[in-house]
């Protein structure tokens, strides 16, 4: 029986994690001599107080729910792959070596073009990962953050001497065709005859981030092989008495794992910039980490949690912006929401878990 009911573990642990983020964020910025009540209005007003914020709360949004989809599917197979950062980055070159080198005259065509190659590269780039942690016991952490590092320097290679246009001293390839640029969510509005989030990035990717959340939950809970990589998660050893093999499910989860932090690159690459440039991610791979443990590893907790990080993203920016507060205190904010939500959980989950417990009782007396 568990120990607390399922919507305390997915609704309330989570809730009162983030309250205690922000009652000691509230005390830091007191503590600078600012007001709390002011950077919270700062933040909401700037983050979803019009389409302008809302265009780019929902363009971070976008990215983080792939890579919080990325750490969720490895971790119900009880793999932590932390290499998201690299893997999207991996997604990226796919993306631009598609876009550059195949003619694609519509961006109806290159969309699904793009995204096979984001998925193929990132999923590479999980490969080597999985295979030694299956194969060889390499802890997949160690391997994954070890393949981040490797990821960069490749990139920032290929970038330098290989798609750098010529002439040209940014570390960055060359624009991608007009023809293979993703309409942005402002362009279909317009459209419609409406006004909406104009000069912001969030794009079709958008929508397709919608629909990978679907489809990981049909993966996960309504497929075959779904059911193994939770068997498996659960039970290395139970899986093995069933006839599921570790090696298999090992590979397979961190392939889809590495394949959906590539898709990110989809909506960053492809949609945002229009070309590929150095330091594109800019740490959503590991801020989906966060993402997933907030979310409890579900599509749907994960497209609330990388919303509310979409949130923190853009509301940061413009309290920067309009505010004296320093921008390494946003950064200090955000690492409050993911140490409670994430390495201090228990310290909420336990005194819950001792409440429901003691209720149970009572109620049984």
């Amino acid at each position: 029986m568990d120990k607390m009911p399922k919507w305390a573990d997915v609704i309330l642990t989570p809730l009162i994690s983030l309250l205690l983020a922000m009652a000691i964020s509230a005390l830091v910025i007191l503590a600078i001599g600012e007001s709390p009540w002011l950077a919270l209005k700062t933040m909401v007003d700037g983050a979803l107080g019009s389409s302008y914020g809302w265009g780019f709360t929902l363009y971070y949004t976008t990215n983080f729910i792939f890579t919080g989809l990325a750490v969720a599917v490895a971790y119900h197979a009880s793999l932590f792959n932390i290499g998201g950062e690299g893997q999207a980055a991996m997604g990226g070159l796919g993306v631009a070596l598609v876009l550059l080198y195949l003619p694609l005259p519509h961006w109806i065509l290159a969309l699904p073009v793009a995204m096979a190659g984001a998925a193929m590269f990132g999923a590479a780039w999980a490969l080597i990962p999985a295979w030694l942690q299956a194969r060889r016991g390499s802890h997949i952490v160690i391997t994954t953050i070890m393949f981040n590092f490797i990821a960069a320097a490749l990139l920032n290679y290929v970038l330098v001497n290989l798609l750098r246009p010529v002439g040209s001293m940014d570390p960055a390839s060359g624009r991608f065709p007009e023809a293979t640029h993703l309409p942005k969510l402002s362009d279909i509005a317009l459209g419609m005859g409406l006004e909406w989030g104009k000069n912001t990035p969030v794009n079709v990717t958008f929508i397709v981030a919608i629909i990978a959340c679907l489809l990981v939950w049909l993966l996960i809970w309504r497929t075959r092989l779904g059911y193994e990589i939770r068997a498996f998660g659960r039970s290395e050893p139970g899986a093995l008495y069933a006839g599921i093999s570790p090696v298999r499910i090992t590979v397979l989860a961190m392939l889809i794992s590495g394949g959906l932090a590539g898709l990110m690159a989809i909506n960053n690459v492809m949609g945002e910039s229009e070309r590929l440039v150095l330091n594109a991610v800019e740490g959503a791979g590991f801020i989906g980490i966060a993402v997933a443990l907030m979310g409890r590893n579900h599509p749907l907790g994960v497209l609330l949690a990388a919303l509310l990080f979409g949130f923190l993203y853009q509301g940061g920016g413009e309290l920067a912006l309009w505010t004296s507060i320093p921008r390494e205190l946003i950064i200090v904010i955000q690492a409050l929401v993911i140490l409670f939500t994430g390495a201090l959980d228990n310290m909420v989950r336990m005194p819950l878990e001792r409440l429901f417990l003691s209720r149970r009782k009572r109620g049984a007396a």
